[in-house]
């Protein structure tokens, strides 16, 4: 009768007959909420309270016990559980309870996620631009996303891959459910598989307690896997069966967890490529690209920039707490004849860098520190190194080189002088270092003498291509 009841108001209901089989629904699925007797043929519901807080102390359970053992329901409620019912059961009553119990589990998991995510970000993401090609890019979304179909989101770095996995997620009937996000090039390959899989207490020196992992957080969600083109083919393999079965054990577990979880990969990679060098795997390639959607370069919808930088202009001044500035008409120039190598990211910290420079009420070219870079079509492949690149009216030579000291930015104090200087040398060493390693960042923080984590900041920082 309570099953036909739940399932009236479209829950998926197991049903175990004594504590031995609820313990073994409880290993090999992920119920929401556990609703048992504390009187069973064969053990008891203390037993099954204890089982399921031992694999999920989150694990929302409610109790039914008869009217005259409230005593036995209020030492289970001491133990965990959540609630109980006395006998007999008003159906109308459990599915209430049942609701409640869902509700109260979604808001934990929803909030220690945006604990974590609050920590690295500064504020909601939003996509911002008005180009032919985003708004294809909207249109291949909306499609995707009233699907479950795994997701390939592939552009540069910098292009705001993420920003359109919340987006894809957002749009989703999973809305209501967790967003996931892991970098699976910015974690140590060593510790990666636990943080995708979890692991069991004692798996390995360090592991005093059960740790879930991504996909786990992400049931009933959205997981997304950042450079997934960086994953060792030992753990491609492992996400594949993860996607094809959802299941997975934990690191140092025996039993399979099933998981309900939408996947969206994104890469900076060329994973067709990738896959002809043997680098990865061709059938992850194909489960992934179910339904990829390539994100275009900054440099390829102009027309947003100018929107983009009044955006961040907005943004930055409202955090350090400065009326709006503006942004002068031979700045907004050379920011739309810029190549932007490293895409919004580059874009949005430049601006950000301008509004904290910038003293007067108006932003110029000189807040912009766009000195040392090459402007669009202006590379260093079309002039010699050493020469202006200047030619006289006649169509004649080069001039004499100029001073390279005429072009650099000396405006304000000394240190403001020095630290364009410096950053400005920080990026070319760090974009030389990662020619040289032909992309392996190992072997490019070892040549810079820096650790990789350091290396993965300034990555980052400097909107580097990788």
């Amino acid at each position: 009768m309570l099953r036909r009841a739940l399932e009236s108001q479209g829950h998926v209901v197991l049903e175990a007959h004594d504590e031995t089989e609820a313990v073994q629904h409880l290993r090999q699925s992920r119920p929401a909420v556990v609703v048992t007797d504390l009187k069973l043929p064969a053990g008891d519901g203390f037993g099954v309270l204890r089982a399921a807080k031992e694999l999920d102390p989150e694990l929302q359970i409610v109790v039914m016990t008869a009217y005259g053992s409230i005593q036995d329901a209020v030492t289970a409620m001491k133990e965990g559980a959540m609630d109980f019912l006395a006998k007999p059961i008003d159906p109308d009553h459990l599915i209430l309870m049942v609701e409640r119990a869902i509700a109260q589990r979604r808001m934990l998991a929803e909030y220690m996620l945006l604990k974590e995510e609050l920590a690295e970000r500064r504020g909601a993401p939003r996509i911002i631009g008005e180009d032919p090609q985003l708004r294809q890019v909207w249109q291949q979304m909306h499609r995707a996303a009233g699907t479950d179909a795994t997701v390939l989101l592939q552009g540069e770095s910098g292009t705001g891959k993420e920003l359109f996995a919340r987006a894809l997620h957002a749009l989703s009937p999973r809305a209501d459910g967790p967003f996931v996000a892991i970098n699976c090039a910015a974690i140590p390959e060593t510790l990666l598989e636990t943080e995708l899989f979890g692991h069991e207490k004692g798996a390995f020196t360090g592991a005093a307690a059960r740790k879930p992992g991504r996909f786990e957080m992400a049931h009933r969600g959205t997981l997304f896997l950042d450079e997934i083109g960086d994953l060792s083919l030992t753990l491609q393999a492992k996400i594949l069966r993860a996607l094809e079965e959802k299941r997975f054990e934990r690191v140092g577990g025996t039993s399979s967890l099933h998981v309900d979880t939408r996947v969206v990969a994104a890469s900076n990679r060329n994973l067709k490529a990738g896959v002809a060098a043997h680098q990865f795997r061709e059938d992850l390639y194909f489960r992934l690209s179910v339904f990829p959607i390539m994100i275009p370069p900054l440099r390829g919808r102009t027309g947003d920039i100018p929107i983009l930088a009044r955006h961040f202009v907005e943004r930055f001044c409202r955090e350090v707490s400065k009326p709006t500035l503006k942004l002068a008409p031979a700045a907004v120039d050379e920011l739309c004849e810029y190549a932007w190598p490293g895409n919004v990211r580059e874009l949005q910290n430049c601006i950000e860098r301008a509004v904290i420079l910038c003293d007067d009420d108006t932003i110029c070219q000189r807040h912009l520190n766009l000195s040392f870079s090459s402007p669009r079509g202006r590379g260093s492949e079309a002039t010699p190194a050493g020469q202006n690149g200047r030619i006289d009216g006649r169509g004649s030579a080069p001039t004499a080189a100029a001073d390279p000291w005429t072009q650099i930015d000396l405006s304000g104090t000394m240190g403001d002088a020095v630290r364009r200087v410096t950053v400005a040398v920080e990026r070319r060493k760090v974009e030389q270092a990662m020619r040289e390693a032909d992309g392996n960042k190992e072997r490019a923080a070892e040549a810079l003498q820096i650790s990789y984590k350091a290396l993965l900041q300034k990555l980052r920082e400097y909107g580097v291509e990788t």
